[in-house]
């Protein structure tokens, strides 16, 4: 097993000849993993079949194993992140702007890498190919450190990957798994600035925080969601049954389900019997304020606790509010800065909603569920930020990229 020294000294070695790719070739080697995890899937599927096995034996909550587990579907859509990057713009030598000065420097800049780009994630297997089409596209080396309970889905798909790039006479380190899952060798990564340029964790809130705490490395933050959506008195009830029922359930172990609705008071007794209906379809747990309870019977009294839970599991809590104004001060109180939604026909509120809520988005009148660097167009994601700096929202391209400034003389000299 390599040390994170060597996996370090690798990933700088790989560093000049990954910067200097051309496009053609880059979309090629994109293309040749694509088509290799899908002639691999039998062989990556039955390494995945042991981590779900671990995953159960240790008794993980099903929201989490669905984070885990990949499918023939999932393979599938890890190659089409992949195939879609190919038909995305290369960002990198773009340059942004030129400009003359008074003395005749002609001063620009031009996009570049990264350079080394660090991940730190829980579960989900399928980050480990998102992670590297990105990080190839765009020039970088990526170093990898997934959960130890993805250790034999990742090693598989690594192995596809640096395969397919040693048939085309790419440096297999473009990409590199830790694979040692000791603690004490995630935290020396954090520390290992000397080789990496920045780290991104991708989790729950723990690692994430860890990783904040910790990290000698530039950190991007991508964050838990504590996603809401907010019916306005003048919603279309049975518009926001759908859009619930989808952002509650249709993938509960991902970071841009919804975990909380808010309530117009003037239509909480309308909505509720109908939604709660609905919700039973897949047994999802409600806890709500009294009102809510007084809507429909079957709701569990809600705790301060359950505003800014995160549960991953099927559970829902409700708020009731009397106007807008309280909605958006209850949803930024307690959400993560991710992706929030208002069901509304009033115009004036959605702008309203759209101004004043601070995540990374917010949605009129449509699923949080749509938070995704896939839906957006982007191709697969790195991570989806909920800080403020350098990247906000699902991380595509342009996120893993920066900046340096070019200047055209011809002898001039400062006096």
């Amino acid at each position: 097993m390599q040390t994170l020294q060597e996996i370090g000294q690798k990933a700088q070695k790989a560093k000049p000849s990954l910067q200097t790719l051309e496009t053609l070739k880059k979309n090629a080697a994109l293309e040749a993993v694509a088509n290799a995890l899908l002639e691999e899937s039998d062989t990556i599927l039955k390494e995945n079949e042991k981590d779900i096995e671990a995953a159960r034996a240790n008794q993980m909550k099903e929201g989490l194993v669905d984070r885990l587990l990949l499918t023939r579907a999932r393979i599938e859509g890890m190659a089409e992140g992949l195939t879609q990057l190919v038909t995305l713009e290369d960002p990198i030598g773009e340059v942004l702007s030129m400009k003359k000065r008074p003395n005749g420097l002609m001063i620009g800049q031009k996009r570049v890498p990264l350079g080394v780009v660090g991940i730190i994630y829980e579960s989900r297997p399928n980050v480990t190919a998102d992670a590297f089409g990105l990080c190839f596209k765009t020039g970088n080396a990526v170093i990898l450190k997934g959960g130890s309970d993805a250790i034999h889905s990742n090693k598989a798909i690594v192995s596809v990957i640096q395969n397919a790039l040693a048939d085309l006479n790419i440096t297999r380190d473009a990409i590199q798994l830790i694979e040692d899952s000791n603690r004490e060798t995630t935290t020396a990564f954090m520390k290992l600035n000397q080789y990496v340029d920045v780290l991104i964790p991708r989790g729950g809130a723990g690692l994430i925080q860890a990783v904040v705490n910790n990290s000698t490395i530039p950190v991007i933050e991508t964050g838990t969601g504590n996603c809401h959506v907010y019916v306005d008195e003048t919603a279309d009830l049975d518009m926001a049954i759908d859009i619930i029922f989808n952002a509650k359930t249709q993938r509960i172990g991902v970071c841009n389900a919804c975990e909380s609705i808010v309530v117009h008071k003037n239509v909480i007794n309308n909505l509720l019997p109908a939604l709660k209906e609905r919700l039973d379809e897949k047994n999802v747990e409600l806890r709500g304020d009294q009102p809510a309870m007084d809507a429909v019977s079957g709701i569990l009294p809600a705790v301060e606790e359950d505003w800014g839970s995160e549960y991953l599991d099927y559970i829902l809590s409700i708020k009731t509010v009397t106007s807008i104004e309280e909605a958006i001060s209850h949803i930024n109180r307690y959400n993560t800065g991710h992706s929030e939604a208002i069901i509304t026909n009033d115009y004036s509120h959605s702008q309203k909603f759209l101004e004043e809520i601070d995540a990374a988005a917010v949605y009129v009148n449509a699923s949080t569920r749509f938070t995704d660097g896939f839906e957006f167009g982007f191709g697969a994601e790195i991570g989806i930020s909920t800080q403020k700096l350098h990247a906000r929202g699902p991380m595509g391209l342009l996120a893993l990229t920066t900046t340096k400034y070019i200047i055209y003389g011809n002898g001039q000299i400062r006096k």
